[in-house]
């Protein structure tokens, strides 16, 4: 972690682990991250000061990705079990597990601001490409976003502004 006015830093994790992909809860008190401390990447939550982490994914396969809710009662995921990449939610204490999208290539999970919707990014490969989808956390459907084509679309030209 850095202070940004004194640019002093503090080590929060030591080891021959990887840990990556940190994010901040939303009263800052603790932080989740992706780590492969145990052998296979996992979601780890700990202090914002340091200290000890607790392992919190516990199902098959890779975790990884974290992302807060706005309110801090569920973290979003990435899970990759063999061919498909499911994005799910949890509690931060690991518990109520739900994948909300699975198919061949789901990443990137980050909260609405409301917290009720997850938007991710979807590489089914092809042609096709990839898009932004949005889901519901209850996992009642997911849908495409619109992306724009800002070069030939000339109703978005105010928003570039």
């Amino acid at each position: 972690m850095m202070d940004l006015r004194s640019h002093a830093t503090t080590r929060l994790t030591d080891g021959g682990a990887i840990d990556t992909s940190p994010c901040f809860s939303p009263d800052g008190s603790q932080i989740a991250f992706e780590s492969d401390r145990g052998g296979a990447q996992q979601i780890y939550v700990m202090s914002a000061s340091g200290g000890p982490a607790n392992r919190v994914s516990f199902g098959e396969g890779r975790y990884s990705t974290p992302a807060w809710s706005p309110r801090g009662d569920l973290i979003a995921f990435t899970r990759q079990k063999a061919d498909l990449f499911g994005v799910g939610v949890m509690k931060p204490d690991g518990t109520g597990e739900r994948i909300i999208a699975e198919c061949f290539h789901n990443e990137g999970p980050t909260f609405s601001p409301n917290g009720l919707f997850l938007m991710f990014f979807r590489d089914p490969g092809g042609e096709s490409g990839a898009k932004i989808y949005m889901a519901d956390i209850f996992g009642h459907g997911e849908f495409v976003v619109p992306t724009p084509s800002y070069a030939s679309d000339p109703s978005w030209g105010p928003l570039m502004n």
